[in-house]
């Protein structure tokens, strides 16, 4: 709480609750935070055990929270996600998710040896659950199943009813190892591997948690040991540190709950893990630092903690309020991984301000001068003399800026504004070349769809067609305006293939009626009237060129490409994906930061009470935040750096 607020009233511990009722008059913003703050002090013990049986209470649900996440990008009410939704319930698609078995080493699919072994494969994927559909060249003899230099592959359908479709994939690992281990026997060079969009997120979010636990673990010991440093004491160390991780298990077990309901990303666990040890440390440091100062001033133990908490707390809630303020304003983006890092990082910054706000105190308040046990040798003890002497110089470094401003500006400031100014080339689309983590397996065989030239499988556009009167199914004119549309889309130099019902009618010479049951389910709606068509990018079209010739499409619009009036189109899959996500985040961009500008401003001038400080708050935290992104273009776009950080430019 500030010290400048009647500090007279303030300075003598056991009157703080009176104290507080004198100033109510006199202090009107502020009356409602400190009438809070002196009943919580009243019944200090109560609410500190109410907050400790609930923080205990959600632990065990911190354990497997990641069970109830998702790997998967979901653009709410974009036209991907229509798709997606169009397929599940319009054509009950087997295949509305899917992965891709990528198979090297056997013999080829169309011999003898070759069939053998494909149909030991296709069998135990049948088998297994969670799967909703197989898809192989023992199918339609397809020569899309052919893949340059040998190989072949799989398409797996999958439906989870238990928790997310990303929990079967590490399933569908052991299947493939399994039946790789079979097969080894007779082809000693055989490989099953995972890939698509699915096992690839599994792969790359896994990679990600797996560094942030190994920072972690380096981070903490660091953490500790400049505490140490900082404190001179083990146990005034170890309080922050212990905020900080209560912070991240109840954070990860409320997020693990509300995935019970809602979409929410596998990101929570790497924000709620680096942003909790920065709140929960951060903001248990300066409590404990306000207490020690207090204990050396000669107080006790309770007396101590209620000036440590008038000097902190107030700070602490201005603090976690414009934290919170900046991730709830990322709730107005219908991105599910956005979304979710606003929920996670608001959870961190509630919790850590309510962890240091009341467990902190009580704890500091029973401590008392104990909060210095475990001393280290040779640290010199902390004592009134030294807190001033300490407090004289940071006053004697604070004069020699206020005498040099303009110096101080000019080197602190130029190297912040060359940074800043690298922010006009921030590029936000889909990153160019390889930037996949080459260890994880579903890279691996993504890069080995590619030597096959079936890298398209994976990267596929899903293009539903729907007439507004003409059964495809059952008219002559709906399947000609089908057919239509699937060689215009072939005719492109982008199209490396066009998989629809007439394609595949063609190819197998036969009828509508002699398809299987589970091909007219994947590429046509039960009322007969819109029709899946999946399209294979060319080998050679990038990411970014897959990126504009969705959009390209969805410009064109249905009349153009159909030439029937009322006809709609939609365009969904990854390339689809990517451009409802980057349309987004530059749409949404002015009214995310129009709303973090102004609740910050409002919870600073609440805090503050002046309109000079809130504007010069904002106005530098923009500057930070500018070369911060301006840091970002100068070593991860430019590449200048970055192979010390083992990323390569772009």
């Amino acid at each position: 709480w500030s010290s400048d607020v009647c500090s007279s009233d303030l300075d003598e511990a056991p009157l703080f609750a009176s104290a507080v009722l004198r100033c109510h008059r006199r202090v009107s913003v502020t009356t409602i935070l400190y009438d809070i703050m002196s009943a919580m002090h009243v019944r200090r013990f109560w609410v500190s055990g109410i907050v400790l049986a609930g923080a205990i209470a959600l632990l065990p649900f911190s354990f497997h929270a990641e069970r109830h996440l998702e790997t998967a990008t979901r653009v709410e009410g974009s036209q991907a996600e229509t798709v997606r939704q169009e397929l599940a319930n319009r054509f009950r698609s087997p295949f509305v998710d899917r992965v891709v078995l990528v198979i090297r080493g056997l013999p080829p699919a169309g011999s003898e040896q070759g069939g053998q072994a494909l149909e030991t494969i296709v069998t135990g994927l049948r088998d297994q659950p969670g799967v909703s559909g197989v898809v192989s060249y023992l199918d339609s003899r397809d020569p899309i199943f052919l893949g340059r230099g040998g190989g072949t592959f799989v398409l797996v359908g999958l439906m989870s009813t238990d928790g997310p479709v990303e929990s079967l994939v590490p399933k569908l690992h052991q299947l493939a190892s399994s039946l790789e281990n079979q097969l080894r026997g007779r082809y000693p060079a055989v490989k099953l591997e995972l890939t698509g969009e699915i096992p690839l997120n599994f792969d790359i979010r896994k990679a990600s948690a797996d560094d942030v636990q190994r920072g972690e673990s380096l981070v903490i010991p660091a953490t500790l040991a400049l505490l140490l440093v900082a404190f001179g004491s083990l146990m005034a160390a170890l309080i922050p540190l212990a905020v900080g991780q209560l912070a991240i298990a109840t954070t990860l077990a409320i997020t693990g709950l509300l995935a019970q309901r809602w979409h929410l990303s596998i990101l929570v666990q790497n924000l709620a893990t680096m942003l909790g040890l920065g709140l929960g440390i951060d903001y248990a440091l300066l409590m404990v630092s306000r207490f020690r100062e207090a204990i050396s001033a000669g107080n006790d133990g309770p007396a101590a903690s209620v000036i440590a908490a008038r000097q902190a707390g107030r700070t602490l809630l201005i603090s976690a309020s414009t934290v919170a303020i900046g991730f709830l304003a990322l709730l107005t983006v219908p991105i599910s991984e956005i979304r979710s890092i606003g929920i996670a990082g608001f959870l961190v910054a509630g919790m850590s301000v309510l962890l240091t706000n009341t467990l902190v105190p009580t704890l500091l308040a029973l401590l008392g001068p104990r909060i210095n046990l475990g001393r280290l040798p040779f640290t010199p003890k902390l004592d009134a003399q030294r807190a001033a002497r300490t407090g004289k110089r940071w006053r004697q470094w604070g004069k020699v800026i206020v005498a040099h401003p303009w110096l101080a500006l000019f080197v602190a400031g130029t190297p912040l504004l060359l940074l800043a100014w690298q922010i006009r080339r921030l590029d936000t689309s889909v990153p160019r070349g390889d930037w996949l983590p080459e260890a994880a397996e579903s890279v691996r065989a993504l890069h080995s769809l590619r030597q096959m030239d079936r890298e398209g499988v994976v990267e596929s556009l899903r293009i539903i067609v729907e007439l507004p009167t003409d059964s495809i199914a059952q008219t002559d004119a709906g399947w000609n305006v089908l057919d239509r549309v699937t060689k215009h889309l072939a005719s492109d130099p982008r199209c490396g293939r066009v998989i629809s019902i007439t394609t595949i009618a063609e190819s197998n010479r036969s009828s509508l009626r002699d398809l299987s049951r589970e091909t007219r389910r994947t590429f046509l709606s039960s009322d007969g009237k819109a029709a899946l068509l999946e399209v294979l990018p060319a080998s050679s079209v990038s990411l970014r060129d897959q990126v504009n010739w969705v959009r390209e499409l969805r410009k064109t619009g249905a009349l153009v490409l159909t030439g029937v009036p009322g006809a709609t189109l939609l365009v969904g899959g990854i390339p689809a994906l990517n451009a409802d996500y980057e349309t987004i985040i530059s749409d949404r961009f002015p009214s995310v930061m129009a709303l973090i500008v102004g609740g910050t401003l409002l919870a600073l001038l609440c805090g503050f009470r002046s309109i000079f400080v809130a504007l010069k708050a904002i106005a530098l935290n923009l500057f930070s935040v500018a070369a911060s992104f301006g840091a970002l273009v100068f070593v991860f776009q430019n590449g200048h750096g970055s192979s010390f950080l083992g990323v390569p430019e772009g």
